[in-house]
C-alpha cells in the first residue's frame, strides 16, 4: 500500500508541476508546496473514503520531492555529508565511498530508472545525453562530478560515477586536524607557499590531492591574483582575487570543445601571480612546464605512486605535445621548474597521509633529477629528513625563517 500511495501521490505533484509550470530543478519551495498540497488533497479524500491518512508525512514529502525535483533514491547519499563518492555498476549494485571504504547499499534500479537519473543530472548540468559518445563527463550544480560510459565501451550497463568533493581541508591547519600532516610539515609547506615555491602534490586515485592542493592553496598571500584551469570545477579557494576556469567538451555537433591545454594557454593571457592546475593528465604539462619556466610559480596535482614517479611523468607528459619536444629540453625544465613535491596515500583504514615531501635541486645527473628528501614516512610517522629545499632566498624574501621552520 505504502508503494501505491507514494505513486499516486507522485502522479499527482507530477500533474500540479506540468499544470503550473514550476521549473523543479529551480525552484525547490514551489515543488516543496505541491508536495505539500498534494499530500493534504489525499489525506482529505482517505478521511472521506473511511482510510487512514498517510502515516508518516515527512518522510512520504521527502520522497517525494526527491523524486520529481532531485535524483530520486540518490538524493539522500549526495545530501549525507560522509559519502564521498557514488557509483553504479549495474542497476542493482550501486555503492558509496565512506573515508575512502566503498559499500554496497541497498539500492536497487531499473535500467530505466538509470538512464532517467542520467539525463536528469545532465539537463541540471546543462548537458545533453549523445548516444554516440560512450563518455560523458560534466560538473553538477552541487559542484559534484558526474562520469558516465555507456555500451559498448561498457559490457552490458551504464557505468556512472559521481564524486562529490568534499571541503574538509581550507588550509594547512584542516590538514593537521584530519591527520594528513604533521604540524611541522604543515608550517612549512606554509612557508613554501608563501615564497612562491612551485609544488607539485602526488598520489594514487582518492589519495587526497585535490584536499591537499586547496589546502596549501589557503597559504597563497591575500594579495596574489590565482588562476585556476580544472576540467571540472572542484577547487573553492578562498580567496581574494580569483578566476576559476573549467574545460567544455564539444557539442553534439562536435565543436566547442575547450582543452585543459587552451585553459592553461589563455591562463597566461590574465595577469596571474600564480597558476593552479587541478590535474595534470596529458600534454597540457608543456604549457605548464612554459609558463612555471618563465618565473610563474604554480601548484598542481599529479597521478603517481611516489614522488620521484611524479617527477617522471612529468618529463614524460610534455612529450606528448609533439615530436619535436625532446626530453632534452624537458627534463632540465622540470627539474628547474617545480621546486617542491608532495606526495599524499591513501592508508588501508581509508584515512589520507602525506607520505613524503621531497626538494628538487634544480640538478640533473644523467637524465636523473636530484631530489632532497625533507620529509619521509618511517614507522608510520612523517619526520624530518636530512634534505633542504631549493630556494632558500625566496624565503628570506618573505621574512620566513627557514632554518628554524625545518627545525620546528
Amino acid at each position: 500500500m505504502g508503494g501505491e500511495v507514494l505513486g499516486r501521490i507522485e502522479d499527482d505533484v507530477r500533474a500540479r508541476i506540468r499544470d503550473s509550470g514550476v521549473d523543479p530543478a529551480r525552484d525547490a519551495r514551489a515543488v516543496e508546496s505541491l508536495v505539500a498540497a498534494a499530500i493534504d488533497a489525499w489525506d482529505e479524500r482517505a478521511l472521506l473514503d473511511g482510510r487512514a491518512p498517510v502515516p508518516d508525512r515527512d518522510a512520504l514529502a521527502r520522497a517525494i520531492t526527491d523524486a520529481v525535483a532531485g535524483l530520486g533514491p540518490l538524493q539522500p547519499l549526495l545530501d549525507d555529508p560522509t559519502v564521498e563518492e557514488i557509483w553504479i555498476n549495474a542497476p542493482h549494485e550501486v555503492y558509496i565511498a565512506r573515508r575512502g571504504v566503498s559499500e554496497l547499499t541497498s539500492i536497487l534500479l531499473t535500467a530505466e530508472e538509470v538512464r532517467a537519473l542520467v539525463e536528469r543530472m545532465l539537463a541540471l548540468a546543462g548537458r545533453r545525453l549523445d548516444l554516440s559518445s560512450p563518455f560523458v563527463d560534466a560538473a553538477l550544480p552541487g559542484g559534484e562530478r558526474l562520469h558516465v560510459a555507456i555500451p559498448d565501451v561498457t559490457r552490458r550497463h551504464w557505468a556512472v560515477n559521481i564524486r562529490k568533493y568534499i571541503a574538509r581541508a581550507s588550509d594547512v591547519d584542516d590538514l593537521v586536524a584530519l591527520g594528513t600532516l604533521t604540524a611541522g610539515a604543515a608550517r612549512f609547506l606554509e612557508g613554501a607557499v608563501r615564497a612562491g615555491l612551485t609544488i607539485l602534490v602526488s598520489g594514487g586515485t582518492q589519495a587526497g590531492k585535490t584536499t591537499t592542493l586547496g589546502a596549501l592553496a589557503g597559504a597563497i598571500p591575500a594579495r596574489e591574483r590565482v588562476i585556476t584551469c580544472e576540467e571540472v570545477f572542484e577547487l573553492a579557494l578562498g580567496l581574494r582575487d580569483v578566476v576559476a576556469l573549467q574545460c567544455r567538451q564539444a557539442s553534439l555537433e562536435g565543436t566547442g570543445e575547450i582543452s585543459l591545454r587552451r585553459l592553461v594557454k589563455e591562463a597566461l593571457r590574465m595577469r596571474p601571480d600564480r597558476i593552479v592546475v587541478g590535474e595534470v593528465r596529458e600534454a597540457e604539462a608543456l604549457d605548464l612546464l612554459i609558463a612555471l619556466n618563465a618565473g610563474l610559480p604554480g601548484l598542481c596535482t599529479i597521478h603517481a605512486n611516489s614522488a620521484r614517479d611524479a617527477l617522471a611523468k612529468m618529463c614524460t607528459l610534455p612529450l606528448l605535445a609533439g615530436d619535436n619536444v625532446s626530453d632534452r629540453f624537458v627534463v632540465p625544465a622540470v627539474a628547474s621548474a617545480v621546486d617542491l613535491v608532495v606526495h599524499v596515500g591513501l592508508e588501508a583504514d581509508g584515512s589520507r597521509r602525506v607520505r613524503e615531501v621531497v626538494g628538487v635541486s634544480g640538478r640533473v645527473e644523467s637524465g636523473v633529477i636530484e631530489l632532497s628528501e625533507i620529509f619521509a614516512t618511517r614507522d608510520g610517522v612523517l619526520t624530518r629528513g636530512t634534505g633542504f629545499p631549493p630556494h632558500a632566498e625566496r624565503f628570506a624574501g618573505r621574512g620566513i625563517a627557514l632554518t628554524e621552520l625545518l627545525a620546528a
